[in-house]
């Protein structure tokens, strides 16, 4: 019988390595998995490459994560907001490397690796530092720039309900990066609020397919704010 329910955040992240690449959901705190990155931090993996929409807010998930000094690159498209100061710490003191993304190009590249696409030309970024030592091309009378995919080991992502075999439905806004972060990881693992017999979901509102999922891990009562439509 396939299963991939987890016990645990614990067990669902054991056999994370140091220096692992982790995508991580979430936009802002809006749907980030709190739980799965609390159970990163106890874990220990270090030297991790991390793939984010923000840098962290405030000083707990992310941020927590940043400040215990375990991630050695952070991927992102907003780094400094009121309340990123743990980044901007460590950023100024040259503790972390930061690859700036256009969030856009971001959300293309995360799925261009779920896609299979090698790479794509975008218009966002020419002319301008993010393209420099790149690929540009000019078609149509207009400039691009090459960008590439973003793969990763691991991603960790937030849904609202999923079944034994993975599949997924997300609740509003939490929804943001978790689809093509799944589809662009080799491991894929979701904290869900709730579990449910297979045939309970309906198939017309499952987002993300099983055959991305690799663990489902439930959270009864997760942390973070309450997403908005």
């Amino acid at each position: 019988m396939i299963s991939k329910l987890v016990s645990s955040t614990a067990d669902a992240l054991a056999d994370v390595p140091d220096g692992a690449t982790v995508m991580i959901g979430g936009f802002g705190t809006a749907g980030q998995p709190m739980e799965l990155i609390d159970a990163l931090l106890e874990q220990g993996a270090k030297d991790l490459v991390i793939i984010n929409n923000n840098a962290g807010n405030g000083t707990t998930g992310l941020a927590a994560l940043l400040g215990a000094n375990r991630v050695r690159k952070i991927i992102c498209s907003f780094p400094r907001q009121a309340d990123s100061q743990i980044f901007d710490g460590l950023y100024r003191s040259g503790k972390i490397e930061l690859e700036l993304v256009p969030q856009g190009n971001l959300a293309e590249r995360i799925r261009a690796a779920g896609a299979g696409i090698g790479a794509f030309f975008s218009p966002t970024g020419y002319g301008t530092p993010l393209a420099e030592g790149k690929e540009t091309r000019e078609i149509n009378g207009r400039h691009y720039v090459l960008e590439y995919p973003l793969h990763a080991d691991y991603a960790l992502i937030k849904a609202e309900r999923g079944d034994r075999w993975g599949n997924l439905v997300y609740r509003k806004t939490a929804r943001n990066f978790g689809p093509i972060m799944a589809s662009a990881a080799r491991v894929a693992v979701a904290q869900v609020r709730q579990t449910v017999e297979l045939g309970e979901l309906d198939p017309e509102a499952i987002v993300t397919p099983g055959i991305f999922v690799q663990r489902v891990v439930q959270i009864d009562a997760p942390r973070g704010v309450q997403e908005q439509s």
